[in-house]
C-alpha cells in the first residue's frame, strides 16, 4: 500500500456509503477517493449513484487512468469479500437497465434497505427518484448541470490563488447553496421529501445522495443521511462496528490523521 498507508492505519468499518463521483469528468477527485478507498476496509460498499457522469461522456470524452483505478479499486474491494452494491443515479441512468443483475462482485440495485449493527433499517436510494426538476423538467436539470460546471471552471483559478497564499479552498456553488434562500429551501424540500417516502416503506431512515450536500441528521423517530460528493466535499458516510453512522470529511480527516501519524513518530524514543 506504501509508506503513506502505513502512516495512517486501515481503518476496519461495517458498511461504506459513496455516491457522486461523477468519474467521466474534470471535477472528479478520483485521487482523493482512491486515497480513501486505501485506508478504509468495509464489509459492504454501497455505491449510491453517480458514480459516472454519462452526461458529460456523451458530451465530451474524459476518462483518465485514475478514474479506472476507482473502479478497479471497488471491484478488487468485492474480490476480496466485501459486498459491493451499486445503485444507479440519474447521470448514470443507463445502469438502470440492469437493476436486478449482479456482474461478478457487483449487485445493481434500485434501491435497497440496510440494517445497521444496532438494528435500524435504512433505505438506501439516490434520491432523484424524488427531485421534481430532473422528473419533469430534464432541460432544467441539464442547464443546472451545466452551471454547476460553470461553477467548477470559476472555482479552478480562485482557488490556485487561494493556495499559493495559504488558504483553504473555497467553493463557489457551496457558497450559493448556503446563502441564495431558494437552495436553502430546496435542499430542506428535498430532505423532506425522501424522508417522508421513505418511512411509507417502514423504515427507520434513509441514505441517499444527488444534492452534493452531506449531511447526518438522527432524530428519536427517523434519520436523514445524505453521503455529499466527490467532486468538491469530498465526503462519505461511515457505519462503524456498533451501528453509528459518520460523516467523513476525507480531506480534513487525512491531513488530520497523518499530522497525528507524524506526531506520535516524533514522540517516540529513538532504539
Amino acid at each position: 500500500m506504501g509508506d503513506d498507508v502505513t502512516a495512517r492505519t486501515v481503518r476496519q468499518v461495517r458498511a461504506l456509503f459513496i455516491s457522486d463521483v461523477h468519474l467521466g469528468t474534470k471535477g472528479a477527485k478520483a485521487e482523493r477517493l482512491l486515497d480513501f478507498l486505501r485506508h478504509h476496509q468495509a464489509g459492504t460498499i454501497f455505491i449510491v449513484g453517480d458514480l459516472v457522469d454519462g452526461w458529460r461522456l456523451r458530451k465530451t470524452w474524459y476518462w483518465p487512468p485514475s478514474h479506472m483505478d476507482v473502479l478497479q479499486t471497488l471491484l478488487r474491494a468485492g474480490s476480496q469479500g466485501a459486498r459491493v452494491v451499486y445503485i444507479p443515479g440519474n447521470h448514470d441512468e443507463f445502469a438502470r437497465d440492469y437493476v436486478g443483475h449482479q456482474f461478478g462482485v457487483v449487485e445493481v440495485k434500485r434501491d435497497a434497505v440496510h440494517v445497521t449493527a444496532d438494528g435500524r433499517r435504512f433505505l438506501v436510494m439516490h434520491g432523484d427518484e424524488f427531485d421534481v426538476v430532473v422528473g419533469n423538467a430534464r432541460w432544467l436539470a441539464l442547464l443546472g448541470d451545466w452551471a454547476y460546471v460553470a461553477a467548477m471552471q470559476v472555482n479552478w483559478p480562485i482557488n490556485f490563488v487561494r493556495r499559493r497564499l495559504g488558504f483553504s479552498p473555497w467553493s463557489l456553488s457551496a457558497w450559493a447553496k448556503s446563502k441564495v434562500k431558494g437552495a436553502v429551501n430546496a435542499i430542506g424540500s428535498y430532505r423532506d421529501t425522501l424522508s417522508n417516502a421513505a418511512r411509507k416503506r417502514g423504515v427507520d431512515g434513509i441514505i441517499c445522495g444527488h444534492i452534493h450536500t452531506a449531511a447526518i441528521e438522527e432524530g428519536p423517530q427517523f434519520s436523514y443521511v445524505n453521503t455529499g460528493d466527490w467532486v468538491e466535499s469530498c465526503t462519505a458516510v461511515l457505519e462503524n462496528v456498533d451501528g453509528r453512522l459518520e460523516l467523513v470529511h476525507w480531506p480534513e480527516q487525512a491531513a488530520a490523521e497523518t499530522s497525528t501519524a507524524d506526531e506520535s513518530g516524533k514522540a517516540r524514543p529513538a532504539a
